[in-house]
């Protein structure tokens, strides 16, 4: 994956982003969404949502990184 700063985002706005690139949230656990490609089942995506607080870098890119997308590809989405 490419390198690059990812600016700050809460789980809420990851979760919008990933709905624009066209995942559906499947289900929730507790305080994570679980969010799918439909057509794609092996394309699954899970974002801990804990209010308004922001996720971490290390989060984030995990997030991008199960999503199949590079940085790049994820800011087009935010």
């Amino acid at each position: 994956m490419s390198g690059g700063r990812l600016s700050v985002v809460d789980a809420k706005r990851v979760i919008r982003a990933l709905e624009r690139a066209g995942f559906v949230v499947d289900r929730v656990v507790g305080s994570h969404h679980v969010l799918t490609l439909p057509g794609d089942p092996s394309r699954t995506v899970t974002v801990p949502f804990h209010g308004s607080r922001d996720l971490k870098p290390g989060t984030l890119r995990a997030i991008i990184k199960q999503a199949g997308f590079t940085v790049e590809e994820f800011r087009q989405f935010l």
